[in-house]
């Protein structure tokens, strides 16, 4: 159990957040940068408004290390080889089989060793080589910070920014590191990743009090947060570690949560260990109270715990999910985080938005009317007054209008701008025509409704907004029924030359712009293969329910049961777990209750897959159990996601979906294998143990028998995968692992005692001719097994991978040639009689037909 858990913490840490080496220590003056002066910080950080030198930024990062919480040590390849044998037993082992060189048995002791060196050396080939193609894929979805280098602005990977770099921000942007704000323009941040306060903070550029607490710092950027408005111009004064961020997750030991898979892995390890601990306890003893030499009954002990465990599994793991991962890039889809893999494969919930998956994603003008629903030239105006001259939130929407119509706006100037947020939705600017101030506002129809008290009728008389808010609400009904998005468009005569949010108030309602973003072409049948791999797709929207609903009818999927963002705020926790179920569009969203909606399905017993592109998805990226998101997505969604497709495109993620499946069901075959192959061997050597005058193998016969069972079993990522087990979401089940273990393991033991029985009785064989000819039975038919247990139908009719095919092959001829060679000596066997071979041979070809025929039974039988 102990070379499980070893290998498996060990991979589980290429996921951990560990600390950088040490750096140089930061100027204590710059320790409260909050305080002083831009001037000062930037003469204390030696840089300036146009920015580092590029050999500068070079320095820098070769004297204070990259700009990360990751520790990358250079001297990886020998820590991965040397933690292959840090597991208790196998360093029990070697120090066992060093004693008894000096108990003068030298040669056993050098086999145990070579072949525990030999079987670490495979581990960390495996390892090595998954290790190096991730880092590859990674490479390919970096977030990237916008620095002043030379004075000309580009786009970095954020490990590489470093202290005094001149970073450029915009809405979206992740912050890379502690800085101060030299200028900024409605800059909003959101920082609950570090303080837990919900609402965005204003940031501006100043000086403050040495004590400011860090949650009022107005005039310093973080870490770990990211940009929700505005544009802002900072300086970097502390990177990596040496970062707020950094600090807490020095302090907390800061891990991603365990995937569920994982979950089921550290249950498995901890049931093998039970099971383990119990045999090799009584074997010992029993082995000792049949006065055996004590040493050879502790090793004999040992090299069975080694025996059981299955020790090759964290490699498998991690060749496996990397194959699947290099797999899945080929498909344009990128795997941030491995163990997120086996997840998608498990996902039987698809969560996501609308724009740009279930529609083109390329927002249209329709029209744009008036109260009356008329078409307007003035709507249009004023909304391309204010589309054109916004310099916050780039967006699709703002695009589509100044394409749509052009106009002369020449005669107006802007004065003053509020940029768009994700909790007001409204975008106002102030204009100056001649001797007039205007504040024009679009954004959603509710947000922008709440703050008029006027409606401006085709005529132009201004009547109180009481008076027509049912119809106008209608009127948006109607546009949504038709498949269009609403708009609202609104004005004040306003008298000053800047203003603030707070001014938006007491507003003329003018119209409304209809927007319309067509379904993809083939989604349709798209949603019904994913309906087919057993997955419900379900959409998070904030547009209305009348949007949201003639969406999912042109989009085919049946019966749309809708669940709308006030009817959620109403809710309980518990109720809304029931109702998640039943629900399949969740419409007039708030940014917050995504969230919430992916923790009900969750906690409703669903793994779950959430595809978001934006600023206000991260957190419920995070809460799901694979968080999806595309190449083009904003900073903030692209880190929290543990999958980024290339390209956003639902067939694309349904290819991946399938190679989870894969990698998944791979992975689980060598679990299958070892554990009942494993446990069979060690339930027939201890059984056979306590009768036998001799030990019925040698410690270092047992270890070679395990290594070599092991061989085939290394080639299983490339295996073929039946249909059956790609079609539909499977989860790890420790019950049926147990019981396939029992049932399969009890088989393999059935045989093995057969072969005692013919060994002892019929051939009447000696020590050395029991040993080989068990050890030629056991490592032959497991290889074998092997090619029976891989598939649930028959051996026939699913075809094993080539390379498993040809490795379980090569086991068998070197298993055959072993008694043959020089090495039988030195291993303790010896060339067998013609009647041993065919009675051996009879016997292993009688077990493959039962493993198959008890395959059959089994799986009628037992659901997985």
């Amino acid at each position: 159990m102990g070379q499980f858990l070893g290998h498996f913490f060990i991979w589980k840490s290429l996921r951990q957040q560990k600390d950088l080496p040490q750096t140089k220590p930061m100027n204590p003056q710059l320790s409260m940068f909050w305080s002083l002066s831009t001037d000062r910080v930037l003469q204390q950080m030696h840089s300036t408004t146009a920015g580092l030198s590029r050999q500068d930024a070079k320095q820098r990062l070769s004297e204070f290390g990259a700009n990360s919480l990751k520790q990358k040590h250079k001297s990886s390849a020998w820590m991965l080889l040397l933690n292959q044998f840090k597991s208790p037993i196998i360093l029990i082992l070697i120090f066992a089989a060093v004693l008894s060189i000096f108990l003068k048995d030298a040669a056993d002791a050098i086999i145990i060793l070579t072949i525990v060196f030999i079987s670490g050396l495979l581990g960390f080939w495996q390892e090595r080589g998954a290790s190096n193609a991730v880092e590859k894929l990674l490479a390919l979805v970096q977030v990237k910070a916008t620095v002043l280098r030379d004075g000309q602005s580009q786009e970095i990977p954020n490990e590489e920014v470093v202290r005094g770099d001149i970073v450029l921000l915009s809405a979206g942007k992740n912050i890379p590191g502690d800085c101060l704000v030299l200028e900024s323009k409605d800059l909003s941040v959101n920082e609950a990743a570090l303080t837990g306060e919900t609402y965005p903070v204003d940031k501006l550029s100043g000086v403050l009090s040495a004590e400011t607490g860090l949650s009022k710092r107005t005039n310093s950027l973080y870490l770990g947060t990211n940009v929700i408005s505005g544009t802002a111009i900072a300086v970097v004064v502390h990177t990596g570690k040496e970062t707020e961020f950094g600090k807490v997750s020095e302090r907390l030991k800061l891990r991603p949560s365990e995937t569920e898979f994982e979950r089921g892995l550290s249950k498995f390890g901890y049931f093998l260990m039970e099971v383990t601990l119990i045999l090799v306890v009584l074997i010992f003893v029993a082995n000792v109270y049949l006065h055996r030499p004590v040493l050879e009954s502790f090793l004999f002990s040992l090299a069975l715990a080694v025996g059981l465990t299955p020790q090759l599994l964290p490699a498998i793991v991690s060749v496996n999910l990397a194959r699947g991962a290099k797999k899945m890039a080929k498909k344009q889809v990128i795997v941030k985080r491995l163990p997120a893999i086996e997840n998608f494969g498990s996902m039987n919930v698809f969560c996501t938005d609308k724009t740009g998956t279930l529609t083109e994603g390329e927002v249209k003008i329709h029209s744009a009317v008036d109260v009356e629903g008329k078409e307007s030239d003035r709507v249009l105006l004023y909304a391309y007054l204010n589309a054109a001259s916004e310099s916050g939130y780039i967006n699709p929407i703002d695009a589509a209008i100044r394409e749509y119509k052009t106009f002369d706006i020449s005669a107006y100037q802007k004065l003053d701008e509020v940029p768009y947020d994700f909790n007001r939705k409204r975008l106002s600017i102030l204009f100056k025509k001649e001797s007039t101030h205007l504040i024009i506002t679009k954004g959603a129809l509710k947000n922008i409704l709440d703050v008029c008290s006027t409606v401006e009728t085709a005529d132009g008389k201004a009547i109180a907004i009481a008076d027509r808010r049912q119809k106008l609400h209608q009127q948006a009904e109607d546009l949504g029924s038709k498949g269009f998005r609403a708009l609202g468009v609104a004005y004040r005569d306003f008298n000053q030359d800047s203003f603030s949010k707070d001014d938006e108030t007491n507003m003329t309602f003018l119209g409304y712009l209809a927007l319309f973003d067509p379904p993809k072409t083939g989604i349709a049948d798209t949603l019904k293969e994913l309906q087919l791999l057993g997955i419900t797709p379900k959409m998070i929207t904030g547009d209305s329910k009348a949007v949201a609903m003639s969406i999912i009818q042109q989009v085919g999927l049946p019966e749309p049961k809708v669940l709308t963002g006030s009817e959620l705020e109403k809710l309980s926790d518990e109720a809304l777990m029931h109702r998640v179920q039943d629900t399949n569009v969740f419409a007039e969203v708030e940014p917050n209750q995504k969230e919430r909606i992916i923790i009900a399905l969750k906690k409703a017993g669903n793994v779950v897959g959430y595809l978001g592109d934006g600023i206000n998805d991260a957190s419920a990226l995070h809460a799901a159990d694979v968080g999806i998101s595309v190449e083009s997505a904003v900073d903030v969604a692209k880190e929290a996601a543990d999958i980024v497709l290339m390209a956003k495109d639902l067939n694309v993620l349904i290819e991946g979906v399938k190679e989870g499946r894969v990698t998944f069901a791979n992975t689980l075959k060598y679990v299958f294998m070892a554990t009942s192959a494993n446990f069979g061997n060690m339930f027939s050597m201890a059984g056979i143990s306590l009768f036998l005058p001799f030990l019925p193998l040698l410690p270092s016969q047992i270890l070679l028998t395990n290594l070599l069972t092991d061989f085939p079993e290394l080639t299983i990522a490339t295996d073929r995968v039946d249909k059956e087990l790609v079609n539909k979401p499977r989860r790890m089940d420790i019950k049926f692992i147990r019981n396939f273990m029992i049932v399969f393991g009890l088989l393999s033991s059935v045989f093995d005692y057969l072969t005692f029985g013919a060994l002892l009785l019929l051939l009447h064989a000696q020590p050395q001719q029991f040993r080989t000819g068990w050890f030629l039975e056991s490592v032959i038919s497991a290889s074998l097994v092997v090619l029976v247990v891989r598939t649930r139908q028959s051996i026939f009719n699913s075809k094993p991978g080539k390379y498993l095919l040809a490795a379980t092959l090569a086991t068998i001829g070197v298993t055959i040639v072993i008694p043959w060679t020089p090495l039988a000596t030195l291993l303790g066997f010896q060339p067998l009689p013609l009647s041993f071979v065919l009675v051996l041979g009879a016997i292993v070809l009688f077990y493959v037909t039962a493993a198959e025929n008890v395959k059959r039974v089994f799986y009628s039988h037992v659901k997985f």
